[in-house]
């Protein structure tokens, strides 16, 4: 098969026979001569926005594999089976990765499977802030301990204050 190359015909196998040979340079006639088919080829497989990208990619894996092409065979071919693969796997890949942002964004938006509490760290502070809390209340007279209570949370005015729910505590403050 004959194809311009920087403005002139040349045969394709004598191209590919000189890169084969360690001239690279002259496989960036193939490239000239292919892309505008690969672009399209990868764009109508569904490559999209990443066209150039696939077409890129396929051309360094083609360049690369050349010791596999058979001699005597069409290069627009291979090299389009090439794109093909490629757009395949980069298809495949951007959807794998929408799934995982997809799980992401839910695993985010879960609860915690092991609850914050079961951490020995947060149980020590938590312990360490209500020994704290304890031992300041002890500091304050009877008066100034129930107007303190009356500030805490439910549950720790009853952990704390030793007094049931709407108890002594509350019905005392709520009385001056």
């Amino acid at each position: 098969m004959r194809t311009r190359e920087g403005g002139r015909i040349a045969d394709e196998t004598a191209v590919i026979a000189r890169v084969r040979a360690g001239e690279p340079e002259a496989y960036a006639g193939l490239v000239r001569t292919h892309t505008a088919i690969a672009l399209r080829a990868a764009t109508a497989l569904g490559a999209g926005a990443d066209a150039e990208d696939v077409v890129q990619q396929a051309f360094v894996k083609a360049y690369c594999a050349l010791g596999r092409f058979r001699d005597g065979m069409a290069f627009k071919p291979w090299l389009l089976a090439v794109v093909a693969n490629e757009t395949r796997n980069t298809v495949r890949r951007a959807a794998r990765q929408r799934t995982l942002a997809i799980r992401e964004a839910a695993l985010v938006k879960a609860e915690p499977l092991i609850p914050e509490s079961a951490d020995p760290a947060v149980a020590t502070l938590v312990a360490e802030r209500r020994a704290a809390l304890l031992a300041a209340l002890e500091k304050l007279s009877e008066e100034h301990r129930l107007v303190g209570c009356r500030g805490l949370a439910s549950g720790a005015r009853r952990q704390t204050c030793d007094t049931p729910r709407g108890g002594p505590a509350r019905s005392r403050t709520a009385a001056t």
